[in-house]
C-alpha cells in the first residue's frame, strides 16, 4: 500500500460496522457461546464433571452410555413431573395471558381513560418475580387455626367455610395458584403488544363490514383477529419461551414442594442442592432444545413480516 493510500476496508465503509459488531460478538462469545458449549460438555460427565457419564452405569440397569445423564433427565419420575407441570403452565398461562391480554386490549381501546387503564394493568410488570411471589404468598397464606392473614382464606372463613391450603394442596390446586400469579404479571405485556396491533387495523375495513350488516362479534372474529394473527402468534410463542424458563415464582412460592417443581427449578436443585453438575447441565441442554424451535418460529415470523413490507 502506497503512503497516504486509504486501506480498502475503509474505502468500502466496512471499518465502522466492525467497530460496533466485534465487541458485541466478543461479549456474546464469552457470556453465551462458551457457557453453552461448556454446559453441553458437562452434560456428558458424571456428577463431579470429571469422568464420563458412562461410568455411572450399573449392571442390570438401563444405560445410555455417555448420554446417561440425559436418561435421568428424560425418564426420572421427578423430571417427568416437572415436564408435566411445565406443560400445565404452557396450556393455562399462555392461554390466560393471551386471551386476557386480547380481551383487555379490545375493551380499553373503547374508553376515554385508555392510558390510565393500560398503565394500571401493565403495573405488575414493574414488579420483580420475587416481589410478586412474596406479595401473592400473603394472599394465599394459610393458618390451620386462629385468624387468617391471607386475603383468600380470610374471605373463605368469612363465608363460613374452612381455610384452604392453596399452595400445598395438590396435584393441581397449588400449580394453578402459581400460574394465576404468572397470568397476573404477564397479561399487561400481552395487552400492550396486542393493543398496538389492534390500532394498526384499518378502520375503513371495519366500517365497511358494519355497513354490510356484520355485528361486532363477526367483525372481531372474521376481520380483526385474522388481521392481527401474526402478532397473536408472536405473543403466544414469546409466552411459551417465558413459561419454559419459569423459575422465580415457583422457587419463591413453591417452598421446595416436589408437586410444583418445573424444569428450571429442577435444574437449580440438581446443581446447587445435590451438586450434580452433570445432570443439571443435561437438564439445561434439554431446556435449550425445547426453546430453540419456538425461538426459530419467532424469527421466521419476523422475517416474513419484514419481507412483506
Amino acid at each position: 500500500m502506497n503512503k497516504g493510500q486509504v486501506p480498502k476496508i475503509m474505502q468500502q465503509g466496512l471499518l465502522m460496522p466492525l467497530i460496533f459488531v466485534v465487541p458485541a460478538l466478543l461479549i456474546l462469545t464469552f457470556f453465551v457461546v462458551y457457557p453453552t458449549i461448556n454446559t453441553i460438555g458437562l452434560s456428558f460427565k458424571d456428577a463431579d464433571g470429571e469422568q464420563s457419564a458412562a461410568t455411572m452405569c450399573r449392571e442390570g440397569q438401563p444405560c445410555w452410555g455417555i448420554f446417561e445423564q440425559y436418561r435421568h433427565a428424560l425418564t426420572d419420575e421427578v423430571m417427568l413431573r416437572a415436564f408435566r407441570n411445565n406443560a400445565l403452565w404452557i396450556v393455562l398461562m399462555v392461554t390466560g395471558t393471551t386471551g386476557m391480554g386480547l380481551l383487555i386490549a379490545v375493551l380499553v381501546d373503547r374508553v376515554k381513560y385508555e392510558p390510565l387503564a393500560k398503565a394500571v394493568i401493565f403495573l405488575p410488570m414493574a414488579i420483580s418475580f420475587v416481589g410478586a411471589g412474596i406479595i401473592w404468598s400473603f394472599v394465599y397464606d394459610y393458618a390451620s387455626w386462629g385468624n387468617q392473614t391471607g386475603i383468600l382464606n380470610a374471605i373463605v372463613t368469612g363465608l363460613g367455610s374452612k381455610p384452604i391450603p392453596w399452595l400445598t394442596r395438590g396435584p393441581w390446586l397449588n400449580n394453578v395458584c402459581l400460574i394465576i400469579v404468572g397470568i397476573w404479571m404477564w397479561t399487561g405485556f400481552c395487552m400492550t403488544i396486542l393493543s398496538a396491533a389492534l390500532k394498526g387495523v384499518p378502520t375503513e375495513i371495519l366500517e365497511a363490514a358494519r355497513v354490510d350488516g356484520a355485528n361486532e362479534w363477526k367483525v372481531f372474529w372474521k376481520i380483526t383477529v385474522p388481521m392481527i394473527m401474526p402478532t397473536i402468534t408472536v405473543v403466544i410463542t414469546t409466552m411459551v419461551v417465558n413459561v419454559l424458563k419459569i423459575f422465580d415464582i415457583v422457587y419463591v412460592m413453591g417452598g421446595g414442594q416436589p408437586g410444583v417443581q418445573v424444569i428450571a427449578t429442577e435444574m437449580y436443585h440438581e446443581q446447587f442442592v445435590k451438586y450434580n453438575s452433570g445432570l443439571s447441565s443435561a437438564i439445561a441442554v434439554v431446556l435449550i432444545v425445547l426453546i430453540i424451535p419456538v425461538g426459530y418460529m419467532n424469527i421466521r415470523r419476523f422475517q416474513q413480516q419484514e419481507a412483506m413490507r
